[in-house]
C-alpha cells in the first residue's frame, strides 16, 4: 500500500519516467485558464469592486451574428468604418462581459482613431455579470476551444485582408494577446490592459504584433514579477513590447469602477491611440 501512494504521488507531481522517455502526464493550464481560476480565489473576487451603472446607447453600433468552428454562431457589437478599409481592431471585454461601458469605450476608439472598424467579440455568449459572484462563475465557465472559435469567426468576418488589432481589459487583456496569436500574419497591434500574459515562449515567437501593455502596480495578481517575466519572455522570443506600469490596481481604466484612476487611465488611452494609430495606416 506504501508503495502505491508512493507511486501514485509521483505520478501526480506530473512527470514520471518510461524507458529512456520523459511522459508528462498533468499538462500545465493556459494562460487563460490559470487567469479564469483566480475567481475560485475569495480575495481577488473581492479586489473587483462592483461596478456602478454605466447606461449607452449608441447611434453607430450594431449587432452581427457570424459562423463559428464549432458549428455554432456567435453574436458580437459592430462599429463600421465610415469609409472602406482593411483596418480592424478586435475588442475583448473584461470579466463583466460584453457590457455598455465596453460598447462606449469601442465607440471612442472608433471616433478617435478616425476609419476602423470595430468588432467586440463575446465569449460570454451573451451573458453579462452586474455581481463578482456571477462575473468569477462566468470567467470560469469559458472553453478554450469556444473561445478560440469566436475569435477565429470575428477573424473570418473581417476577412483575409484585414489588418487586425486586439485590445482587452482583465479577462480580455489576456485573450487579446491570444487573439493577436491566432490572427497569425494579419496581426498588426496588440493592447493588453493588466491581462495574464503568455508563459510558453515558442508561442511568443509565433506573434506578428508588437505589444503595448498597460498594467497596475498595485495589482496583486497581474503583478510586476508577472509584467517583468512577461518583458523577459517577449525579448527571449525576438518581440516587440511597450510597458507602460501604473501605481494603480487592476482595473483602474474602467471608469465604473470604484477604483478608477484618471490619470493613470488618460496617460494608457493617449499610449494606446497613439500605439495603433502607428499600426493601422
Amino acid at each position: 500500500m506504501k508503495k502505491l501512494i508512493l507511486f501514485t504521488l509521483f505520478i501526480c507531481a506530473g512527470v514520471f519516467a518510461f524507458g529512456q522517455k520523459r511522459v508528462v502526464c498533468c499538462s500545465k493550464p493556459s494562460a487563460t485558464r490559470q487567469f479564469a481560476m483566480l475567481a475560485s480565489n475569495p480575495k481577488f473576487q473581492m479586489e473587483h469592486k462592483t461596478p456602478l451603472p454605466v447606461h449607452f446607447q449608441s447611434a453607430i453600433g450594431t449587432t452581427i451574428n457570424y459562423k463559428t468552428a464549432d458549428g455554432k454562431e456567435s453574436a458580437a457589437y459592430f462599429l463600421k468604418a465610415k469609409k472602406a478599409t482593411n483596418n480592424y481592431i478586435l475588442v475583448i471585454h473584461e470579466w463583466w462581459g460584453l457590457n455598455d461601458f465596453v460598447k462606449r469605450e469601442s465607440e471612442k476608439i472608433y471616433n478617435d482613431l478616425g476609419n476602423v472598424n470595430i468588432i467586440d467579440v463575446d465569449l460570454y455568449d451573451g451573458k453579462v455579470a452586474t455581481t463578482r459572484e456571477d462575473a468569477g462563475k462566468f470567467m470560469q465557465a469559458v472553453n478554450d476551444n469556444r473561445a478560440k472559435a469566436i475569435i477565429n469567426g470575428a477573424i473570418a468576418y473581417a476577412g483575409k485582408n484585414a489588418h487586425i488589432a486586439t485590445l482587452g481589459w482583465c479577462f480580455g487583456g489576456g485573450w487579446s494577446l491570444q487573439a493577436s496569436l491566432l490572427a497569425g500574419k494579419q496581426a498588426a497591434a496588440c493592447v493588453v490592459y493588466y491581462g495574464m500574459p503568455e508563459q510558453d515562449v515558442n508561442k511568443l515567437k509565433t506573434l506578428n504584433a508588437d505589444v503595448l501593455g498597460n498594467f497596475a502596480n498595485k495589482d496583486q495578481w497581474i503583478n510586476p514579477k508577472v509584467v517583468a517575466k512577461f518583458d523577459d519572455d517577449m525579448k527571449k522570443a525576438g518581440k516587440k513590447v511597450y510597458l507602460h506600469q501604473y501605481d494603480a490596481d487592476h482595473g483602474f481604466a474602467n471608469p465604473s469602477n470604484p477604483i478608477y484612476d484618471s490619470n493613470a487611465t488618460k496617460d494608457a488611452y493617449a499610449n494606446t491611440i497613439t500605439f495603433l494609430k502607428a499600426r493601422l495606416k
